[in-house]
């Protein structure tokens, strides 16, 4: 979660490599990650900018990123993702708020990582650096360690504990000990070792 301006650079630099982007994004184009910064802007105002000369341009963000959000279909609650976020492409995103998911997570479109039916408060918690494919679909109270890859349309319903293991299929089990190396950026190793 951003809790200062630095936190909130950090979280930019560390999704602009997740991207593999140089500088800023284009004027046309780029949609996607526009969206991914607007969604830190909003995290960062939510969380430092408390005072009531900050509201008007926190409700200005929060309006921008709602809009964008329909426009790319997604519903993603701010304060959910860790530094190193990399959507894919645009496509229905909906992720359930409360849901915690780490540094590094690459995922992809129609993806839904929700509650437990019948409940507002048991959601996931995803660790870092896990690939998330097309069509995944994520719920309940359970725990995915860091390093996993969830194959294409996988339906995970059940905690798995063991890092670094690729799972798959309806409902999801181990299928390989492969794991989500090479799959996507490890945005926030790359920071750490060139500071």
């Amino acid at each position: 979660m951003i809790t200062s301006k630095k936190e909130y650079k950090y979280y930019l630099e560390a999704d602009r490599l997740a991207f593999n982007k140089k500088g800023k994004p284009r004027i046309i184009g780029d949609i996607v990650w526009k969206f991914q910064r607007l969604l830190r802007k909003v995290e960062y105002y939510m969380n430092c900018k408390k005072s009531i000369l900050s509201k008007p341009f926190y409700l200005f963000f929060l309006l921008r990123y709602y809009l964008l959000g329909i426009r790319l279909g997604f519903s993603i609650p701010p304060n959910v993702f860790g530094p190193g976020l990399c959507i894919v492409h645009r496509g229905t995103i909906v992720i359930a708020e409360g849901a915690k998911i780490g540094a590094n997570c690459r995922i992809h479109a129609c993806v839904n990582i929700g509650t437990k039916a019948g409940y507002e408060n048991l959601v996931p918690k995803i660790g870092n650096n896990v690939y998330i494919g097309p069509g995944v679909k994520i719920y309940g109270d359970i725990e995915i360690a860091d390093g996993i890859a969830v194959g294409a349309n996988a339906v995970v319903n059940k905690s798995f504990h063991e890092p670094g293991i690729s799972i798959g299929g309806v409902p999801a089990k181990k299928i390989s000990e492969k794991g989500s190396e090479g799959m996507l950026t490890k945005a926030t190793e790359i920071l750490a070792e060139s500071t």
